[in-house]
């Protein structure tokens, strides 16, 4: 049984937990918002751009000529920006795993000392409950160790996936361009 500083000292080390996973979704929302504005500071300042170079061309060959210049620079700008949300949003997440994770291994500790404590305790006879109790926890951890590495396993393939993507984006946009310059 939990001491009542036991129990007040765990209340504590929970919300701990979860103000720290707070500021941890806060600073990953931060980091968007950053990337946001600055994608939107450049956006602006490249659309005035490419307007104004629009509005100064004096033929169609020299606005056809334009055209590949302008669409290359969005394209690979499209991806840098996917790639900079995925990896502020990976981050944010692999930071909330390390979080669960240490906090899950305290949880353990202290079941573990909990059902060390019972077991000490035990009155004679008790020996199936005491076994059934040690059965319970390690599956339960069994069970947390194979959802947490699927999950890493999951983890492991969006990415892969998503730089396999991101680069077969970027090689189409190049050569579409190039296919447009030449053809200019």
């Amino acid at each position: 049984m939990m001491t009542p500083e036991q129990m007040i000292a765990a209340q504590k080390s929970q919300l701990e937990a979860i103000f720290a996973l707070s500021g941890k979704a806060v600073e990953g929302l931060e980091k968007m918002v950053e990337l946001n504005m600055q994608t939107l500071k450049t956006a602006m300042h490249e659309t005035s751009d490419a307007t104004m170079a629009a509005l100064s061309v004096k033929d169609i060959q020299e606005l056809t000529a334009l055209q590949p210049n302008l669409a290359q620079p969005m394209a690979e700008k499209l991806l840098s920006y996917s790639h900079h949300l995925y990896e502020i949003a990976s981050g944010t997440q692999a930071e909330f795993a390390k979080a669960i994770e240490a906090n899950v291994a305290e949880v353990h500790k202290k079941m573990q000392s909990v059902v060390d404590t019972a077991v000490k305790n035990a009155p004679a006879g008790s020996e199936t409950a005491v076994a059934m109790m040690k059965s319970a926890l390690s599956a339960a951890n069994n069970a947390y160790d194979t959802v947490q590495k699927a999950s890493k396993q999951a983890a492991e393939v969006v990415e892969a996936n998503f730089n396999t993507v991101t680069n077969t984006a970027m090689k189409a946009a190049q050569s579409t361009t190039r296919g447009k310059r030449a053809a200019a």
